[in-house]
């Protein structure tokens, strides 16, 4: 996953995995999702970043899945 934001347009580009675009949906007039052919979520572009999230307080969290308990 990469997430990239680029300052001249205040555009926020999250890219979930690598892959062929073949459906781009308007989720609203300012924040688009891509999909590859078999459904998957590829991408998602979100127009006005700084006026829609905190970009300043941007952090990244890895949670690890808990072991499950024995019956």
């Amino acid at each position: 996953m990469t997430i990239q934001h680029f300052e001249d347009t205040d555009t926020l580009y999250i890219t979930l995995k690598n892959g062929n675009v073949a459906d781009t949906r308007d989720l609203d007039e300012n924040t688009l999702i891509e999909f590859d052919a078999e459904g998957n979520l590829v991408s998602m572009t979100i127009e006005h970043a700084k006026e829609r999230a905190e970009l300043s307080d941007f952090s990244f969290q890895r949670v690890a899945a808990k072991a499950s308990a024995e019956a």
